[in-house]
């Protein structure tokens, strides 16, 4: 039976991409001299050997050839051979960035670029032969270093660390003993394919040692209880050679390889053993609706040249992540709430079944034990969506580190809150304009070493990352102790772009919220990293698109700190049900400021059909819904109705409803994904009663508002 291996693409991509993660954040701990160690030089390499190995296994061979020579360099590194220099950081982190898109090229079914991998390749080898020419005369090591998850020993005969090459002599050839584990099959290892393989190197015959077989009755399909005695004859394969076929099988196998040359060969001084310990530690995490191929490990190797080939352009996958990983834990509580659930389900079934008013006490138990399950069985579903933020946080260490050398300044990232969590979806739209505030804090923030000795500042400027929850919502923090907001400047440039008036009285809240108007820019000269006054406006649309707000706090040569307010869910939604009307409508809890009885005398009417209300400082335009929807409302004289007064980006309008409902929590349901979009609406869930209601769009009906008001003015006007 033939396997279709592209089922199993997407796992590989996801896999390799998260050890691209683990492999650069290992790098720059290397380059700030925090974690110096074997251990950290062995995540690395296990991270690279595992992208190998799969890239290998799936024919990706652009990707396994590339990842060889990368790794040769860890391999060097681990055994002492080497110090990971700046130069060899600066090029493993480069090599990731390659890998990064290659592999994103495979997803989406395009070609690999070459140029790159082949550029970084030649840096690879100019730096391994010159360490070849000054440890030529070192000693060889005859033991590997271990981990956790087995050992590796080798031993030769050989006085150089060069692989065994077999002679001349026709009696010489390769002996192998290949002892699989017996649940290599469920990993989707198949011995019979290793073996064809091999074949492609010599004469191989094989011979099945078949005395562990157990009896029929304790039989199981999927388990191996078959060895292996193998020989390799007429082949001019090294060890190497013959160990790169089992690359990824050798850690779920023992394997010996002897290379035997008549009465003068000494097969018990040329082995190469490959001993592992097959019991990996389980991990307190799980995949949902993925499967995790298994982390490999292997003997030394040494670099072979190799004739590159194509890879694959066959994969059927796309970009997009599709899987999630959650704590066993919550999955453990998922089960038991569904299991309580099932109880409760009986109860009341058998309840129905034959009910009688005596038993309406019993019945009421039920729902209300029933309501209880749905609720901690909806909570536990949405801590699976909860990621940790450092997901989104991670990306910064290699971010700052490159933009600080390209502009020559010095700068350390301090990260609190790493492990708060935040919904999924919400943490893929937010990861954009973080990066974006975290740029402008180094390009415009922190000043250069010499301008901060000027001020008695340390030459290093920091950048702090921060997380934390803060009632139903979560904050994140971007500062920095840079130069500070000058409120001046920042007023004079607009006066000069004409967006305030010269004589406009401003706040300093209302002059910082200048900063996100489109096309503002207080850069004295733009750069390839900011200063054409793009991308603040960007900013400010995506996370009000989200439900959020951005606060900012800042003092001139002591910093500026952008707070940024997110709700946990795009799922669901703490809503007020308002009725206008016959309709229904949710106004998003987190967007009320209050709600009040209109009174008569705080009413103003002014020109182009605008009616404002005065709360207490503030003219607070009103919004009558019925006209926003064309609908008929039981009250529509203003000084007798209930107004709700909302805010977003940083306005204030009075919504006119005729009666409020009470709150609650909903489901939101994507109206433009089923529907089509509508001004004025953000979503629509559906309610108790089985009637669907739409959730109103705060920042979208101060728009529409404001532009209809505007074209009356210029109507009533000509």
């Amino acid at each position: 039976m033939s396997i279709d291996m592209e089922q199993f693409y997407e796992v590989f991509f996801e896999e390799s991409l998260e050890g691209l993660d683990i492999m650069e954040q290992s790098l720059l701990s290397i380059s700030k001299n925090e974690n110096c160690d074997l251990e950290v030089i062995n995540t690395i390499f296990r991270a690279a050997h595992s992208i190998k190995g799969g890239s290998g296994t799936f024919g990706f061979n652009d990707v396994a050839n590339f990842t060889h020579v990368l790794e040769t360099l860890l391999d060097e590194a681990r055994e002492g051979k080497r110090q990971l220099t700046e130069e060899c950081i600066e090029l493993l982190l480069q090599s990731c960035d390659c890998l990064r898109e290659m592999i994103s090229a495979l997803q989406n079914k395009k070609n690999i670029n070459l140029q790159q991998s082949e550029s970084l390749i030649a840096g690879f080898n100019r730096i391994l032969s010159n360490e070849q020419e000054t440890i030529s005369t070192e000693q060889p090591k005859t033991t590997a270093p271990t981990s956790s998850t087995g050992s590796v020993s080798m031993s030769s005969k050989s006085k150089t660390n060069s692989p065994l090459e077999p002679n001349n002599d026709d009696n010489q050839y390769w002996q192998i003993e290949f002892v699989p584990q017996p649940q290599i099959l469920m990993t989707g290892n198949e011995p019979a394919r290793l073996f064809r393989e091999l074949s492609t190197l010599g004469e191989l015959t094989t011979t099945a040692m078949v005395e562990d077989i157990p009896a029929f009755a304790d039989l199981t399909v999927d388990e191996c209880f078959i060895s292996w005695s193998l020989e390799l004859r007429n082949s001019t394969a090294t060890k190497d050679d013959i160990l790169e076929v089992f690359d990824w099988v050798i850690d779920e196998c023992t394997l010996e390889i002897n290379l035997l040359g008549g009465s003068e060969s000494a097969p018990e001084n040329d082995a190469v053993e490959a001993l592992v310990d097959s019991g990996n530690e389980a991990t307190a995490s799980t995949t949902v609706a993925t499967l995790a191929p298994k982390e490999t490990h292997s003997a030394t190797e040494n670099p072979q040249t190799k004739k590159p080939t194509t890879a694959d352009k066959s994969t059927n996958t796309n970009s997009s992540s599709s899987s999630i990983r959650v704590g066993i834990d919550k999955v453990d509580s998922l089960i038991n709430l569904v299991g309580e659930l099932v109880i409760t389900q009986s109860m009341l079934s058998e309840l129905g079944s034959n009910f009688e008013m005596s038993k309406l006490e019993k019945l009421a138990t039920g729902l209300e034990q029933l309501l209880q399950n749905t609720k901690e069985l909806q909570e536990s579903v949405m801590r699976i969506r909860m990621l940790p933020i450092s997901f989104a946080f991670n990306r910064f260490p290699r971010m700052i580190r490159d933009l600080a050398i390209k502009i020559d300044k010095k700068v350390d990232l301090q990260i609190h809150g790493e492990s708060t969590e935040l919904d999924k979806t919400v943490m893929e739209q937010i990861s954009d304009p973080l990066v974006h505030l975290v740029r402008n804090a180094i390009d415009h923030g922190i000043e250069t070493a010499q301008e901060r000795i000027a001020k008695g500042k340390p030459e290093q400027g920091t950048i702090r990352l921060d997380a934390y929850h803060q009632g139903g919502n979560i904050v994140i923090e971007v500062g920095d102790d840079g130069k500070g907001l000058n409120t001046d400047v920042i007023r004079r440039k607009a006066i000069e772009k004409g967006m305030i008036d010269s004589d406009t009285q401003l706040s300093n809240q209302e002059i910082y919220d200048l900063l996100f108007q489109p096309g503002f820019s207080t850069a004295a000269q733009v750069s390839d990293i900011s200063g054409r006054g793009v991308g603040m406006d960007v900013v400010k649309r995506n996370i009000t698109s989200l439900g959020g707000r951005i606060v900012i706090d800042s003092q001139v040569n002591i910093g500026t700190t952008i707070k940024v307010h997110l709700p946990l869910t795009l799922a669901i939604l703490d809503g007020q049900l308002v009725r206008v009307g016959e309709q229904v409508y949710i106004i998003p809890l987190i967007a009320i400021v209050e709600s009040l009885q209109v009174k008569s005398e705080l009413v103003n009417r002014v020109s182009g059909d605008m009616v404002l209300y005065r709360l207490r400082e503030d003219n607070v335009p009103i919004i009558r819904l019925y006209k926003e929807f064309g609908i008929n409302a039981d009250n529509t004289v203003i000084e007798n109705a209930l107004l709700v007064v909302v805010e977003a980006d940083g306005q204030k309008v009075g919504l006119l409803v005729d009666d409020l409902l009470g709150q609650q929590q909903v489901v939101v349901k994507s109206l433009e994904s089923n529907y089509k979009r509508v001004v004025g609406i953000s979503g629509a869930t559906i309610l108790g009663d089985g009637s669907v209601s739409m959730i109103l769009d705060i920042p979208g009906l101060i728009t529409s508002a404001s532009k209809r008001s505007k074209r009356h003015q210029q109507t009533k006007a000509a």
